[in-house]
């Protein structure tokens, strides 16, 4: 079936391939008819969205005898049902015999090649063939002498063609019990899961008792099982020894099969997740010392400012104090995230409210406002960002109300899910733009500092009413 779309207008719809990218693809798909029918197999491009969660397929042949009914080109591939494209994709990294799902909820097995470019990926090469029959003979039957062997044979075909069971845990081990709580079914997964176990070497004819991995009982699942999507469903995660697992428990409607429950490992993802969360109190730790070494560093210019003769070198220590306790004040956060980044509008009020602190006096009274849009934001323009408002601040205090008692500043952050913007702004007595003095250190970091830090542009706006300073950035760089 023809498409409607070129792997041209996909490409530039959905990501951000190059033309040179984009070319190569092409070429690559004037041979997959010829590979759909040496492979007898259909055969696709795929290439990662800019979301970076989906496929989408750009290209397809089709053998004489396809598992697909209709074109699927334009359509997304999902992790969740194939996952073996995704990781390609990402990693770079050839796979085969990886099962997955179709957009047609159809099984395939898949032979996945990454498609480079100057040592980019810029797509996958898929082959699938259909794996029905495989399926099938995954799953091994323990047959009831009373029960004949096509009607047991024809409810199994019944559960797996059910997506609601089946569909999205091929990898898990399945266990499907009778009306009196005895295992009349289970795959592979199942019996290795087992094995590792040591629970039995032949589970099959077990009562659900002696097979449960949290010690419930068959004849209480029905009342600790709640209804979750108009179906009788109980999930738990369950640790037996050193491993973890996600298990799922659905009552069926099946005649004399009556639990299905589904097993999956999970001991890898825990012991992940306990690594990140030892590496994340690691790293908190590390920022609180350096919150206090900045800290110590603060102190120590404090007390050579008190000593200083020099009113001149006195208000430049007390400058770079202001400077280091900005970015003390940035650690600080991070010490409280799990992580690798903060709240921006936490940031701000820290600097702004350290700055009223250093700043404000008996003879000048300064509101500072804080409002806007919060988001997230990496570590090093985190830094950065509190530097630029420290300085902006801190000019507004020595510049913008010299020759007034009160006076306010307002910071305002805003932009979309692309760009953000900040602005400083007072209500001072303002200043000559085209006199600007380059001479300005804390200008010089400003304008340093958003152009090679954030890849920001930065516009100053000044009149007898007041000062602003707004400054743009790209949320990713």
């Amino acid at each position: 079936m023809k498409t409607k779309y070129t792997i041209n207008e996909l490409c530039k719809k959905y990501t951000s391939l190059s033309n040179n990218d984009i070319s190569k693809i092409i070429d690559i798909s004037k041979s997959l008819d010829f590979m759909a029918d040496f492979e007898n197999s259909d055969v696709f491009i795929d290439v990662l969205s800019k979301s970076r969660n989906v496929a989408i397929v750009v290209a397809e042949a089709k053998p004489k005898k396809s598992v697909y009914h209709d074109s699927v080109i334009g359509k997304k591939a999902l992790r969740s049902n194939e996952p073996g494209v995704l990781k390609a994709l990402e990693k770079g990294l050839p796979s085969k015999d990886i099962r997955a799902l179709t957009q047609e909820y159809k099984f395939v097995k898949q032979k996945i090649h990454p498609i480079k470019n100057d040592n980019k990926v810029i797509a996958v090469l898929i082959v699938e063939k259909d794996i029905s029959n495989e399926i099938k003979e995954d799953f091994k039957i323990g047959l009831n002498k009373s029960i004949e062997t096509n009607t047991e044979s024809q409810k199994l075909m019944n559960l797996i063609n059910s997506n609601q069971i089946v569909n999205n845990n091929l990898d898990d081990a399945i266990l499907i019990f009778d009306n009196e709580g005895k295992l009349k079914i289970k795959n592979n997964k199942a019996s290795i899961l087992y094995k590792m176990l040591d629970k039995k070497n032949d589970i099959e004819e077990t009562h659900y008792d002696k097979v449960s991995l949290d010690n419930k009982k068959f004849d209480n699942l029905n009342k600790q099982i709640r209804y979750c999507n108009g179906k009788k469903v109980l999930k738990r995660e369950v640790k037996v020894g050193d491993f973890y697992f996600k298990v799922k428990t659905v009552l069926t409607n099946e005649e004399d099969l009556s639990v299905v429950e589904i097993i999956k490992d999970i001991t890898e993802i825990k012991n992940k997740e306990a690594e990140i969360i030892s590496k994340s109190v690691a790293i908190r730790e590390i920022h609180h010392r350096v919150k206090n070494n900045l800290q110590t560093v603060a102190s120590l210019l404090r007390i050579q400012s008190r000593r200083c003769k020099s009113e001149e070198a006195k208000v430049t220590l007390e400058e770079s104090v202001n400077r280091i306790l900005a970015i003390a004040a940035t650690h600080e956060l991070l010490s409280k995230e799990i992580k690798d980044e903060v709240n921006i509008m936490d940031v701000i009020n820290a600097v702004a409210n350290n700055a009223k602190r250093y700043f404000n006096n008996i003879s000048h009274k300064i509101d500072i406002e804080v409002n806007g849009e919060d988001f997230y934001l990496d570590t090093d323009r985190i830094t950065s960002i509190s530097l630029i408002i420290n300085e902006l601040i801190q000019n507004c205090f020595d510049h913008a109300f010299k020759n007034l008692k009160s006076g306010k500043i307002e910071i305002s952050i805003s932009g979309d899910e692309e760009n953000k913007i900040i602005s400083v702004e007072d209500n001072g007595e303002g200043f000559d733009t085209s006199k600007e003095s380059n001479s300005s250190l804390g200008l010089s970091i400003v304008k340093s500092y958003i152009k090679d830090k954030l890849r920001g542009d930065i516009n100053i706006i000044s009149n007898n009413t007041g000062t602003k300073v707004q400054f743009k950035f790209p949320i990713k760089i």
